[in-house]
């Protein structure tokens, strides 16, 4: 974004006068900004008109007092394309595009949208074909429905690509302190990098939603969420939909082992950003973030006044890996002494009904136990009782006021949760907000909520402590060839990855070739159809003489003439048998059209698609990223030295894997893809068993 256009953005955001172009949706709009409570000055234009919301009609732009700061634009996408470049000829600061027609509109639709983009210069464009703005602060909206919200003077940032989503956010019922609703709609000049980027820089702003369906630019994102990372400015995504890999890539099996999905993800770890599954989460985690703030750590206090309660809690946290910290023998007896009789003493505390609403005395029992569990965040689980049902309220809250207290004393963040979203009421929510506890709605959902913050937390101190270089630029999609084993084996021994000694032979030198190496060895015909060679039964493992050797020569020319009779060649590659490895992993290098390279790791073998192991990185990664990504497999447990195996050096390997992501990267305007599976593991190194090695054209 040009300094020019960031100053656009700003008057965008915060207008001293509006301008709304159209006719009934335009009409619409200027109402919701009166919802909004806009102070400035509104004027509307519309040719046919004499008012519009109460306002008089200017017929033509240049009628208006001065360039407006910002204009709600609603008419034709063809007179659409002339009004922008009029207002940017005149100075306007910005518009929201409220028209559609455009690129998702097919081919006439793209063109009128490249029309769009240069008639914009360097105006700020919200769209086109999107909602708009609102900006809770300051009391500005250019929206064209109803809409809800409220905002303490701080709070969240929403960004959606979806208009009717974000509509539906500021209707709910969550009380989640609103910033900004930005919608991007078809963001042709704006994206959604461009408004992570402005609004991590604003005081007000305590984290920032996104809804993503598909990311223009990825560096500029990952340069976006890690300047807000480094604000902290927790960044919280909600992803959906999915875009497609290099089409060319699709023989190998990485294709299908980490899509698109797992280059998002990656993306995410990368820069500290938080992926949520749905809507409700997204806001849960935006306000546990901006009401409490993110937890140093992972030790959770839990309180109820039901068992039930205090096991559902349990339960969930061991699912997602939330720690509630068991008490000591002291630490129980200690607690004990502060509960009933028929209080078991565990955390989550259940403290028993008889000492409810009794703050002289719950109040101890939360300070003690949030001490006692050295909690990094704590959480009480209370479901109101229903508007007309609520003689016993007062309880509920003499116990919140202590559990706030003894938070509060703490110094840790702090949640009240309800069983059931619906079981906490609008004043009681409003007010927890201005005691600084997050009033939360589900316990899955809170949960969830503290071990993201916690996972951003720890996300941010890692990042500042590896200070990744920044993303590889991408490589558009062209055509490829695939090097047989026998090259490809030969570029790794190149780039110094270790691979079984063999020789390249024809048919008739291949039980010479055996006797030469030494038995046992593996036959493998040797073909530009024979990527996947066990498929088509052009592999022959643990030959231990030359008649066996013949043997598999013989039978493997028959089965992959069955296989595919244009694949046969005379051409086999001899291999020396390798030692059992400690594990089998599948290693691959590719280079996507959108993300650059990426760097797959998972369990190899035939393991590969059976289980489905494996972890993303994108590149550049160093080699204490790569070991991370090495120990979160469910391979890492042979890694480890599984049933008495000797034990992988891990961060050795890590560095060996990194060393060759390196030499990848240093020769990617050849290389498209490389895919090692198996890599061997041992004790004592790797080896690249087997390799399928592409090139661009």
């Amino acid at each position: 974004m040009t300094p020019d256009r960031r100053a656009n953005l700003n008057r965008l955001l915060n207008p001293r006068h509006i301008a709304f172009v159209g006719g009934r949706d335009a009409e619409v709009a200027i109402k919701e900004a009166e919802r909004r409570g806009y102070q400035g000055d509104i004027w509307a234009v519309n040719p046919k008109r004499d008012a519009l919301g109460g306002y008089p009609c200017r017929r033509r732009l240049v009628d208006l007092p001065e360039a407006p700061d910002a204009v709600f634009l609603a008419v034709p996408a063809t007179a659409a394309v002339e009004t922008v470049r009029e207002l940017a000829t005149m100075g306007a600061g910005g518009v929201v595009c409220y028209t559609a027609g455009f690129r998702e509109a097919g081919a006439g639709g793209a063109e009128l949208e490249r029309q769009l983009i240069e008639a914009t210069g360097q105006m700020a464009l919200i769209g086109p074909n999107c909602y708009g703005m609102i900006n809770y602060l300051d009391r500005a909206a250019l929206w064209p429905f109803a809409h809800g919200g409220s905002c303490p003077g701080w709070g969240a940032a929403i960004i959606t690509q979806s208009g009717m989503l974000s509509s539906d956010i500021t209707m709910a019922q969550r009380s989640l302190p609103f910033t900004h609703m930005i919608s991007g709609g078809n963001q042709s000049v704006l994206t959604i990098e461009d408004f992570v980027d402005h609004l991590a820089d604003h005081p007000a702003v305590r984290a920032i939603g996104i809804h993503i369906e598909g990311l223009r630019d990825v560096r500029a994102f990952e340069t976006a969420c890690l300047k807000a990372l480094d604000r902290g400015v927790p960044v919280v995504a909600l992803k959906t939909g999915s875009s497609k890999i290099g089409a060319s890539l699709t023989v190998s099996h990485t294709g299908s082992l980490s899509g698109a999905d797992d280059l998002h993800n990656a993306l995410f770890d990368r820069c500290g950003v938080i992926r949520v599954k749905n809507p409700s989460e997204l806001l849960e985690t935006l306000k546990f973030l901006c009401v409490a703030g993110a937890p140093k750590g992972n030790r959770v206090a839990g309180f109820t006044c039901s068992g039930g309660g205090a096991t559902m809690l349990a339960d969930h946290a061991e699912t997602i890996g939330l720690n509630f910290p068991a008490f000591d023998q002291a630490a129980r007896a200690e607690l004990a002494a502060l509960l009933p009789p028929i209080a078991t003493v565990s955390n989550p505390l259940d403290y028993t009904t008889p000492i409810w609403g009794q703050p002289a005395t719950t109040g101890p029992v939360f300070d003690r136990a949030m001490g006692l569990a050295e909690a990094d965040a704590t959480l009480l689980v209370q479901d109101y009782p229903a508007e007309g049902l609520d003689e016993s309220k007062v309880y509920y809250l003499n116990d919140a006021k202590a559990f706030t207290e003894a938070a509060r004393g703490h110094g840790i963040p702090a949640a009240i949760c309800a069983t059931l979203p619906e079981n906490i009421d609008a004043e009681t929510r409003e007010m927890l907000i201005a005691a600084g506890v997050a009033p939360m709605q589900g316990i899955d959902e809170t949960l969830n909520a503290i071990r993201a913050a916690t996972r951003w937390s720890a996300m941010r101190r890692r990042i500042a402590e590896a200070k990744p270089a920044p993303l590889l630029p991408a490589r558009p999609s062209s055509a490829l060839r695939m090097i047989d084993e026998a090259a490809g084996k030969a570029h790794l021994r190149e780039m110094g990855l270790p691979v079984p000694e063999g020789h390249l032979v024809s048919g008739n030198e291949v039980v010479a070739a055996a006797e030469k190496l030494g038995f046992p060895v593996v036959l493998k015909m040797i073909g530009p159809r024979l990527a996947h060679k066990t498929e088509a039964g052009a592999v022959a493992v643990g030959l231990t003489d030359a008649v066996a050797v013949q043997a598999a020569l013989d039978a493997m020319r028959q089965a992959v003439k069955a296989y595919d009779p244009e694949a046969v060649t005379d051409w086999f590659l001899v291999e020396a048998m390798v030692q059992k490895p400690v594990a089998e992993l599948i290693l691959s290098i590719r280079s996507d059209p959108q993300f650059g390279m990426a760097l797959t790791l998972g369990s190899g073998g035939i393991l590969t698609e059976l289980v489905g192991d494996s972890t993303t990185l994108l590149l550049p990664a160093g080699a204490g990223e790569i070991e991370v990504a090495l120990r979160r497999l469910r391979a890492a447990r042979l890694l480890g030295g599984y049933r008495g195996s000797r034990p992988v050096d891990i961060p050795r390997l890590a560095q060996v894997i990194a060393d060759f992501s390196a030499s990848v990267e240093a020769g990617s305007d050849k290389i498209a893809e490389v895919e090692i599976n198996p890599l061997f593991v041992t004790g004592d190194g790797c080896m690249a068993v087997d390799v399928l090695l592409h090139q661009w054209q």
